[in-house]
């Protein structure tokens, strides 16, 4: 008897330990009233990279890319967070890695290779929800997200989105 209720608490531990550590690592589920989710994928989207080459402000394009870039690419609060060009790799979690999302291993390359998404609403005002939440998206999503672009102060590229289409999740 108690060597079964020492492998049932062993079983219990281990099953509650697996749900938490892997509980953080899955995206929300959208909000399911959500206007910004697209529910199938836009047609023309362009990888960031070129965008970034070509995209004037006030175009009217739709990007593809991993939601990435830096160790924290959501902005707490909002619905904003930065992309990365598909071509672009990011680290393995097997070359010891913890945050691979942050292409730690491809920085210089990141630098060219990278917009911010801001969803915005019919007015084209910030949402002030979670990305996380209101979109269903997680850290290296490949999400494709179609607005109206804008250059800030040193060029780089930002994207007023209308929808967010969740293309897939990485592993």
């Amino acid at each position: 008897m108690r060597t079964n209720v020492a492998k049932l608490s062993a079983v219990l531990t281990m099953s509650f330990c697996f749900l938490g550590c892997n509980g953080s690592d899955r995206a929300e589920t959208p909000s399911a009233s959500s206007p910004y989710v697209a529910t199938t994928e836009p047609t023309g989207a362009i990888p960031v990279g070129n965008a970034r080459q070509t995209a004037k402000t006030n175009d009217q394009i739709t990007l593809v890319g991993h939601i990435g870039g830096s160790a924290k690419p959501f902005v707490d609060g909002v619905a904003a967070f930065t992309i990365v060009d598909p071509k672009v790799a990011y680290c393995a979690a097997a070359e010891g890695c913890p945050t691979p999302w942050d292409y730690c291993c491809e920085q210089n390359e990141v630098k060219q290779n990278i917009a911010t998404i801001k969803v915005v609403d019919a007015n084209g005002k910030l949402v002030s929800q979670d990305a996380k939440k209101l979109l269903g998206v997680k850290e290296l999503s490949l999400v494709v997200a179609e607005g109206t672009t804008q250059r800030d102060e040193e060029g780089n590229l930002v994207l007023l989105a209308t929808k967010v289409f969740l293309k897939g999740q990485a592993k």
